[in-house]
C-alpha cells in the first residue's frame, strides 16, 4: 500500500551532491525520491509529481514537491513511471524500479521552459454544437459507471493576444442531461439532484489560462451548478487549428477535463445515500470535447 509523502534529510556530503534520504520503510516496500529544479538550478516547490505503475497503468501516488523541490514516496516493488510537471515548463517523464528494502538515491529532475505552440488567432470563437460534446462519468453506487452527456449548450472563447488573458464562457441546459435511461434521467433532473426546475443552467466562466508546457493548459474559472459557485480547474489539451467544415471555416479544438465533488455543490451524497436514493457516487468526471469556429477578430487589444 502506498504510504504517500515521507520526510527527507540532507546529508553532509560534498557541495552539489544529491542529499541522502532517510525514509522509514514498511516491510516489503522500497522508496525513491526526486529533487526538482528549474533551468537555473533553483528548487521548484509545488511541482506536481505523478507515479504510475508501468504494468497496471494505475496511479500509485501523486503529490507536490516541498518548498525545497523534494518529493519522496514509499512504494511496493515494481516498475513505475514518474511524471513531473510545473506551470509554464515542459513536463519530464522518468522510470524507476523499486526494490523491497532499498531506498534509491534521489533523482535530479530539471524542468525546462515549455515550447509555446502556435495558438489560435485572437478574436471570438463560438462552439460548434454538432462537433462538440459535453460528457460526464459517475460511479453507479455498487455497480459500473454511469456515462452521460448534455445535448444542449452554448459557449465561446475570446482569444486575447496574450493567451493568459483569454476568456471562456459555457452555458449548459441542465434539463438536456441524458444517460440512456429515462427513469434515471428524470431522477437526476429532479430536486434530489440537479433540480432543473429551480436551477435550469450550469455555467462556467473562466478567470485565467495557465500554461503547463507542450499543448497542456489549466483553465481556471468558476462553475455554477445547483445554485452554488465554486472555483475549478480544467486540465486542457489544445488540439490545434484547421480549416474545415462545410464552409471551410477556421476551427480550433481542445479537450478539457475536471473532477467534481457533488457535496461542493450542495448535492449531499451521504444524505441521499442514507435515504436510499443515490444512484451515482460522490464524484463526477466532466469532459468537454470542444470544436470552435472563428467568427470575429474583435478581442480588445490591451493598452501598452
Amino acid at each position: 500500500m502506498v504510504l504517500g509523502l515521507l520526510r527527507h534529510r540532507r546529508s553532509h556530503s560534498a557541495q552539489g551532491a544529491a542529499p541522502a534520504l532517510s525514509v522509514p520503510l514498511p516491510p516489503g516496500a522500497g522508496a525513491f525520491g526526486c529533487e526538482v529544479l528549474d533551468a537555473l538550478g533553483q528548487p521548484l516547490g509545488g511541482a506536481e509529481v505523478t507515479v504510475t505503475g508501468q504494468n497496471s497503468h494505475r496511479v500509485a501516488t501523486r503529490g507536490t514537491t516541498d518548498p525545497y523541490g523534494y518529493f519522496v514516496a514509499a512504494l511496493p516493488p515494481g516498475a513505475y513511471s514518474v511524471m513531473t510537471m510545473a506551470e509554464s515548463l515542459s513536463p519530464v517523464r522518468e522510470t524507476v524500479e523499486i526494490t523491497a528494502g532499498v531506498v534509491l538515491p534521489p533523482q535530479r529532475i530539471v524542468l525546462e521552459p515549455g515550447r509555446q505552440l502556435e495558438l489560435p488567432p485572437s478574436g471570438t470563437w463560438l462552439f460548434d454544437p454538432p462537433h462538440t460534446a459535453i460528457r460526464f462519468i459517475a460511479k453507479h453506487v455498487g455497480m459500473a459507471h454511469v456515462h452521460g452527456r448534455f445535448t444542449r449548450f452554448e459557449g465561446g472563447i475570446r482569444v486575447a493576444q496574450n493567451m493568459a488573458d483569454s476568456q471562456v464562457q459555457v452555458r449548459i441546459d441542465a434539463s438536456s442531461l441524458t444517460t440512456g435511461n429515462q427513469t434515471r434521467d428524470n431522477h437526476l433532473r429532479s430536486g434530489d439532484f440537479l433540480d432543473v426546475e429551480h436551477y435550469p443552467y450550469i455555467d462556467f466562466t473562466s478567470t485565467r489560462f495557465a500554461y503547463r508546457g507542450g499543448s497542456k493548459w489549466t483553465l481556471h474559472g468558476t462553475l455554477t451548478l445547483h445554485g452554488t459557485s465554486r472555483s475549478v480547474g480544467l486540465d486542457t489539451e489544445y488540439l490545434g487549428t484547421v480549416n474545415g467544415g462545410y464552409e471551410q471555416e477556421l476551427r480550433c479544438a481542445a479537450l478539457a477535463k475536471a473532477e467534481l465533488h457533488r457535496e461542493d455543490f450542495t448535492l449531499d451524497y451521504r444524505s441521499m445515500l442514507a435515504r436510499g436514493i443515490a444512484v451515482v457516487g460522490p464524484t463526477v468526471q466532466l469532459e468537454l470535447d470542444v470544436q470552435a469556429m472563428y467568427r470575429t477578430p474583435d478581442t480588445p487589444t490591451p493598452p501598452n
